[in-house]
């Protein structure tokens, strides 16, 4: 089937969704939690593949393996979208209306800075602490996601907090 796929036959491509479809869904449905976005994901992971897959090298690993790192990339690229979108939104909520007192213009700057301390994290930390904060996912979902280590996904988490705990700091004081 691999050496099929390569060479453009469509009927390679249909074995690969009826074989790893289903799998590549229930990650969907997992890191996204909404069947329509998880068939939107299936959908996108497979254009991917089939567009891209001139650049599969079974030497280096196996179709699946293959398929779940695209799929693993479609994910973080739609984490990526949505966080900038609700960030978008939530700037342009905050700041609709007047500004009674600096309070309100105090959170805005307080909230635009710490959006530029998380976008300076590495992508690795950002991902994860994305899966972790904004999705609500334990480290043995984000571990199913990625496909990475309970131990690895938390010294992400770890080191990404660290790092923006660092950013925040204050003359050695956190406010």
């Amino acid at each position: 089937m691999e050496q099929r796929f390569v060479r453009g036959d469509p009927d390679a491509l249909r074995e690969m969704y009826g074989a790893f479809g289903g799998m590549i869904h229930r990650i969907g449905v997992l890191a996204l939690h909404d069947h329509h976005d998880a068939e939107d994901l299936v959908q996108q992971v497979f254009v991917k593949a089939w567009r891209g897959r001139g650049t599969f090298d079974p030497d280096r690993g196996s179709l699946v393996s293959w398929l779940l790192g695209i799929t693993r990339h479609q994910i973080a690229d739609g984490f990526a979208e949505r966080s900038r979108h609700l960030r978008d939104v939530q700037a342009v909520a905050s700041t609709s209306g007047p500004i009674e007192n600096n309070r309100a213009a105090e959170h805005l700057v307080d909230r635009l800075a710490m959006d530029e301390s998380f976008e300076r994290l590495p992508a690795v930390q950002q991902h994860v602490l994305r899966l972790a904060f904004y999705d609500g996912l334990t480290h043995v979902e984000i571990a199913d996601v990625t496909g990475w280590p309970v131990g690895t996904v938390k010294s992400h988490i770890r080191r990404g907090l660290a790092r923006l705990r660092q950013e925040w700091e204050v003359d050695g004081a956190t406010s």
